[in-house]
């Protein structure tokens, strides 16, 4: 019984040493391995009218996706259309003066010539031939002006993206410029993170990295993973922002860095904290230089 009590002894204090040994195996810091904690940046767009009016339609909601190009909303554009259409009207009611002012010219040329017509009729035919043909391209650039009040009536995506913000609601009267949408762009994506001096010189341009979340995966039970990529390296060395957590002092002077992710998803949200790892040994090829 004494013997068995030892052996059982034997083999806890075995199976606690392994268990240790694995733990410190697995937790060992990589040399090779940067490890940098950041936060993602979505660029993000404030939408409004270049001309001032009511707001006629919303077409969408918070959280709605879009594309590049769609339509998002429209304002009253009776006052706009209105002055386009006159536009055109006074367009076509110069050319007409300018064309009888022209044949009115042209039949009196010849009397100008031989002195038949008095100087100051001739100048006064010239004169209102210049005139109404100057009248005629005046309104055709002011044609060009109202219809393009009248396009910005309406506010299209400028590049794909998600609404977070709907600023105003159909009716209210807005200025020029005032916000109406709020969109985060699907790209570019990055992460805002900073790098010690020591490990400055480590890094390059279009090193790969790759950036985990603190989200698990329901569907692979791990942190969601990416690819990522060094876009930016600050110049200037700054002291790290308080709420950016390093392994180091946060008074230490560090490099304010980009890591790009090229292929993200919408899972990837605005000041998500993420973990960087850089694997400093990748060749020129790894990196894509």
């Amino acid at each position: 019984m004494k013997h068995k009590k030892i052996l059982i002894t034997l083999i806890v204090i075995v199976l606690i040493f392994l268990i240790v040994f694995i733990y410190l195996k697995l937790n060992k810091k990589n040399p090779n391995i940067l490890t940098l904690y950041g936060n993602i940046e979505i660029r993000q767009v404030d939408l409004g009218f270049r001309v001032e009016g009511r707001v006629k339609k919303l077409l969408k909601e918070e959280g709605d996706e879009v594309k590049k190009g769609e339509l998002l909303a429209i304002l009253d554009d009776v006052t706009y259309r209105a002055k386009y259409e006159k536009s055109l009207h006074d367009i076509n009611l110069y050319k007409a003066q300018s064309e009888n002012a022209d044949l009115i010219y042209k039949r009196n040329i010849e009397l100008c010539a031989d002195g038949t017509t008095s100087k100051q009729d001739c100048d006064g035919f010239i004169r209102n031939k210049k005139a109404s043909y100057a009248k005629v391209e005046s309104e055709k650039k002011q044609n060009r002006i109202y219809k393009d009040d009248w396009d910005n009536t309406k506010i299209y995506s400028p590049n794909d993206g998600i609404v977070t913000t709907r600023i105003v609601e159909e009716g209210a009267v807005v200025n020029i410029s005032t916000p109406v949408y709020t969109i985060s762009l699907n790209k570019p994506v990055w992460i805002r993170t900073y790098v010690s001096e020591r490990d400055l010189g480590n890094i390059k341009y279009n090193m790969k990295a790759q950036v985990l979340t603190d989200t698990i995966d329901p569907k692979t039970g791990k942190k969601r993973e990416y690819q990522g990529r060094i876009g930016y390296i600050s110049p200037v060395a700054e002291f790290t922002p308080k709420t950016v957590q390093t392994q180091e002092l946060r008074t230490d002077l560090v490099y304010r860095i980009r890591v790009y992710v090229d292929e993200g998803d919408k899972f990837l949200r605005q000041g998500m904290p993420t973990t960087i790892k850089i694997n400093l040994r990748q060749d020129n090829n790894d990196s894509g230089n």
